[in-house]
């Protein structure tokens, strides 16, 4: 047996939780085309037969302008010194530039396997992918350079094979069966979450959050209460939408996938509450569940 844990990190929108949700061949972590989605550290768990990789989902590191970017950064960062291995996702299509830097930066101090992990391959011809490589070749000594197209699941296979060369313990730290370690309301909260963000695009802000007030599981149904949390009554209405036609969608999409994760009935109930008090943004890093970092 073969284990370890392995940090996902990069730039915002590269494509990190849809590499890990087509590595585990099960969708544990939304994904959005809006940057900074991934809010929280997500732990996603690969079990092959003689193998377990305990992976970890980031937030985008990225420069960032205001406290909240700060803070997904420390989440991103804590994760550099508590696993075994590092891969950097890089998109092929975006230009390389200091953005790139920023992140490679943060990897110079790092004393541990460093993976390239080259991203939409589909992308491009070869010649451009090559170029690219070699590019990155000469910003950091990768201790492995992988291309791979995520949403084709394309060359991943190759990237475990890889991965478990460096895996450095012999136990197994979950049962085969687990994919995750987060839990039953996590996920449930971060499928809602995602509708809101695909369904109002720019207007929303990436400031609204979702908790579940209430769950219960039965044998073939779970029913659960998601409080769609903001904070000004602008929001609000834009959630809502006309007639309630908006929340209305948010809820038919976000119940599609909780049933297909779960594989149960559900009956989900969503609720658009306002919270005003939020605009002191240390209460809302605290209310988003960042109480840890702030004094870090």
């Amino acid at each position: 047996m073969k284990s370890g844990f392995v940090s996902i990190i990069g730039r915002p929108n590269v494509g990190k939780s849809t590499l890990l949700n087509n590595i585990l061949g099960r969708r544990i972590a939304i994904t959005s085309d809006k940057p900074q989605t991934t809010r929280n550290m997500i732990q996603g768990i690969y079990s092959g037969n003689d193998t377990q990789i305990v992976f970890v989902d980031t937030p985008g590191i990225h420069k960032p302008s205001n406290k909240l970017g700060k803070i997904l950064n420390k989440q991103a960062y804590y994760t550099i010194n508590d696993v075994d291995i590092i891969i950097l996702v890089v998109d092929i299509t975006m230009k390389i530039g200091t953005g790139d830097q920023f992140v490679i930066d943060v990897l110079k101090n790092v004393d541990k396997p460093v993976f390239l992990v080259i991203n939409k391959i589909d992308k491009l011809p070869k010649e451009e992918i090559l170029k690219k490589i070699d590019a990155y070749q000469k910003m950091y000594d990768f201790s492995e350079i992988i291309p791979v197209s995520a949403r084709k699941r394309d060359n991943l296979d190759r990237l475990i094979e890889v991965l478990e060369k460096y895996l450095p313990d012999n136990i197994k730290y979950f049962d085969s069966d687990t994919v995750t370690s987060n839990s039953p309301d996590f996920i449930i909260s971060e499928f809602v979450r995602e509708k809101v963000l695909d369904l109002t695009e720019e207007e929303v802000p990436h400031s609204v959050t979702c908790t579940v007030a209430e769950l219960t599981f039965e044998d073939n149904l779970i029913t659960s209460k998601v409080d769609i949390i903001v904070d000004r009554e602008s929001l609000k209405k834009i959630i809502i939408g006309k007639n309630g036609n908006m929340i209305k969608e948010i809820g038919t999409r976000a119940r599609k996938d909780i049933e297909e994760y779960f594989g149960k009935k559900v009956y989900l109930d969503l609720f658009v509450k306002v919270v005003k008090k939020w605009r002191d943004k240390d209460k809302f890093l605290n209310s988003m569940g960042y109480s840890d970092f702030l004094n870090k």
